[in-house]
């Protein structure tokens, strides 16, 4: 597996992440056994960055990684998890208090004493240039609380507020083939403060895995099914915002693409992202062991082709440039 520094934390990760939202809540049911089988198989297959957040079932994620953390000492594991989202969205929720309570509750869940890398949770955008916010979060460094903070953003702009403040750590992002405008400013302005990039959602909520059709349906409790319309969070972490049936007829050509790579379509959007300089690690989320198994194989793959993101680029002008990149 090719490896990285994750950006200010100075940590050596491995460039394909594992992303576990899908083992807390939102993706369908799993339970500790599939969890279990399924971090085995990241690890072995060389993964050593996991991704979770305190509310990605109500902790649940958190306490899978715990538990296998327990279990493998000497393990390597950078683990990021995040907060913010257990209170309304309101910039005044952002306290010292409040943090030491949500970090409080994500340690004693992934069973440490310091958290590696703790992330603020897609806050309201004015919390990322707010000076108290920082310091707060640079007072959980000095209690050993956290190792480092970073911010996970929805929006460009909003990740470029999070750079320019001199200790954030990383900072997450939507970045795939469909969602193309973090490489406009974002990763330059990254690479320049020598701040990490956290690449999520990178097959566009599955879309980029070439299997769906427009006849593909997903379970009541996916939010694949419940958030199309953006009724429970922003609409963007859903298929990256892209109309389904949109961005069904676009991953069949990029597919296409994807057999000039000798790789199957999900590891070569993976490679593709995972190549971009500035990016520190990508974190698929995997519902299987094949999967995870799959994903990871992509952080081995040859350099793509020039000839390649051209294409990306093209299927992106064509299908979504003009609704996506104004809006995040």
């Amino acid at each position: 597996m090719i490896t990285r520094t994750l950006g200010r934390t100075g940590r050596t990760v491995s460039v394909i992440g594992l992303g576990t939202w899908q083992l807390g809540a939102d993706w369908g049911d799993v339970d500790a056994a599939q969890a279990r089988a399924i971090l085995d198989a990241a690890v072995a297959s060389g993964v050593t960055f996991f991704d979770t957040a305190d509310v990605y079932g109500d902790g649940q994620s958190e306490k899978f990684i715990g538990s296998y953390l327990a279990d493998n000492p000497g393990h390597g594991i950078t683990v990021a998890t995040k907060m913010g989202r257990r209170e309304a969205q309101n910039a005044e929720n952002f306290t010292l208090a409040k943090f030491r309570e949500w970090t409080d509750r994500s340690r004693k869940n992934l069973g440490v004493d310091t958290l590696d890398l703790v992330q603020l949770h897609c806050p309201p955008t004015a919390v990322l240039s707010t000076q108290v916010v920082y310091d707060a979060l640079d007072t959980l460094v000095a209690d050993q609380a956290i190792a480092a903070y970073g911010v996970s953003v929805e929006t460009v702009d909003e990740a470029l507020a999070a750079i320019a403040h001199p200790n954030v750590a990383s900072v997450q992002i939507i970045l795939n083939g469909f969602r193309l405008k973090p490489l406009d400013a974002v990763l330059p302005a990254a690479i320049a403060a020598g701040v990490g990039i956290v690449a999520r959602v990178p097959l566009a909520s599955g879309l980029l895995s070439g299997k769906y059709s427009a006849d593909t349906t997903f379970a009541a409790n996916d939010h694949r099914t419940f958030n199309r319309d953006g009724s429970a969070f922003d609409v963007g972490e859903t298929f990256s915002g892209v109309h389904f049936a949109e961005g069904v007829a676009a991953a069949q050509e990029f597919a296409l693409l994807a057999a000039s790579t000798g790789l199957s379509t999900p590891q070569a959007a993976l490679a593709w992202v995972a190549q971009l300089a500035g990016v520190s690690a990508v974190i698929p989320g995997a519902r299987s062991v094949e999967q995870a198994v799959s994903n990871a194989q992509a952080g081995n793959a040859a350099q793509l082709s020039p000839e390649f993101t051209i294409g990306v680029t093209e299927l992106y002008d064509r299908y979504f440039r003009a609704a996506i990149h104004p809006r995040w």
